[in-house]
């Protein structure tokens, strides 16, 4: 890569889907790093909070450090049951590690529910914690389209800006 007299932004992209937990093995859902009570949870490895895991992917792909299941895959089991916080709050430490600063994440949910508007910035605030950094969410639906659209999970896609302190 050529030397720049300055900085130059780097940003990255990440998704993270999944499928809502089944009445057999019922979980809480954890979302944009907040408890959702009454509502039907997410399946994963870890939390499944799609949104945190989202931007800690977008996190990696910015810096060009691997992805999430790179760093949280299946293969380690620390992580099983982990909190999606603390997943984006190690993806940041990650990154700064490997010489980037973060500018800021945008998360952007893909669901019928739950319904998210009201607690948005009790979940930015709740993000951007964990990750040092500024982070917005906003959330969508999929007009009845797809599995998103028929209810059966959710699904995150985040972009994030790091710079280069070295």
């Amino acid at each position: 890569m050529p030397d720049f007299p300055y900085p130059i932004p780097r940003t990255g992209i990440g998704v993270d889907v999944h499928a809502f937990a089944t009445t057999a093995d019922p979980q809480p859902l954890w979302l944009g790093g907040l408890l959702w009570e009454g509502e039907q949870g997410l399946a994963g490895h870890s939390d499944g909070d799609a949104a945190a895991h989202a931007a800690a992917d977008a996190l990696f792909s910015a810096a060009g450090v691997g992805d999430l299941g790179t760093h949280f895959g299946t293969d380690r089991p620390e992580y099983a049951g982990a909190s999606g916080v603390r997943l984006l709050s190690e993806a940041a430490r990650i990154v700064r590690e490997a010489g980037f600063e973060i500018g800021n994440i945008a998360v952007q949910l893909v669901c019928n529910r739950p319904k998210f508007g009201p607690r948005r910035g009790e979940s930015e605030a709740a993000l951007s914690k964990a990750a040092g950094a500024p982070v917005s969410v906003s959330a969508t639906t999929s007009d009845g389209l797809g599995f998103t659209g028929r209810g059966e999970g959710i699904a995150a896609v985040a972009t994030a800006v790091v710079v280069s302190i070295r």
